[in-house]
């Protein structure tokens, strides 16, 4: 288990996130993502929220202070 601090973009709180993963295995990943895989492919066993906290700090609530609830913009996006 580890414990991942990054700084919000959005409120300028530190926020600590849980990954239930050794060290070694997040420092692996880690360096996969930088030197450029993509994240989903860097840390497939992390969910969407996870992975953008560590791409940038957003925490859930920060996404929902920019964007809402997905609910109020799901009719506007159609398949052509």
């Amino acid at each position: 288990m580890i414990h991942y601090t990054k700084k919000s973009p959005i409120t300028g709180e530190n926020n600590t996130m849980e990954f239930d993963m050794l060290q070694t295995v997040f420092n692996d990943c880690y360096v996969a993502w930088s030197e450029g895989a993509n994240i989903q492919d860097a840390f497939p066993m992390l969910d969407a929220d996870q992975r953008e906290f560590i791409k940038t700090g957003l925490t859930p609530e920060d996404w929902f202070m920019l964007f809402g609830d997905d609910s109020e913009i799901e009719g506007l996006v159609t398949n052509a």
